[in-house]
């Protein structure tokens, strides 16, 4: 089964590292990954998909809690939430295979953000399953590139706002912010 974790972790150099080497000691599959800064300055949200059983979830989330710099995790599998992915999809279309390209777009309430003589870029955003079915319909009019991000979810209502993540604290100032003197804390 599919899971969803929100990660709230300080917005660090080689964080993401550290929590993918986590999913990978313990063998775990990230099936997506996307990242980005929060509400709270400093404070970046990982929202990861892992296929793991109930078990393999709560192992999961303890480890994560157990790294530093991880602030709050929160498995939104079970919760009412919302997801999304995005997608951009270059296509070949001239003449009327264009016209029918447009029509889809229509339909799947996508949206055409760049146009050249030889190829349409589409845009859309949705559930997995709305983004593979557009792509299904566009592939016999010649696919030229794709790329897509991973899930982003939120909890539906006031769930999840409720419990706010603060800030990370100030570091210790460097010796040359302090005048040179570091007599406040060990070396």
């Amino acid at each position: 089964m599919l899971h969803t974790f929100a990660v709230y972790v300080d917005n660090k150099p080689g964080v993401l590292n550290r929590v993918s080497s986590l999913f990978r000691r313990r063998a775990f599959n990230i099936e997506s990954l996307t990242v980005g800064h929060t509400e709270t300055p400093g404070v970046s949200r990982m929202t990861v998909v892992v296929d793991t059983d109930e078990y393999g979830a709560r192992r999961l989330e303890a480890h994560l809690y157990k790294l530093v710099p991880c602030r709050r995790v929160d498995n939104i599998t079970a919760a009412a939430s919302i997801a999304r992915d995005l997608a951009l999809i270059k296509v070949a279309a001239t003449g009327e295979a264009r016209t029918h390209v447009m029509q889809l777009v229509d339909v799947y309430r996508a949206r055409i953000v760049d146009v050249s003589p030889e190829s349409l870029v589409i845009e859309t955003t949705g559930t997995e399953d709305k983004i593979d079915s557009l792509l299904e319909v566009l592939r016999p009019y010649g696919v030229v590139e794709m790329v897509r991000t991973g899930r982003v979810a939120m909890a539906r209502g006031a769930s999840s706002a409720r419990r706010s993540v603060a800030p990370p604290s100030r570091p210790a100032p460097v010796a040359a912010e302090s005048g040179g003197d570091v007599s406040h804390g060990s070396v």
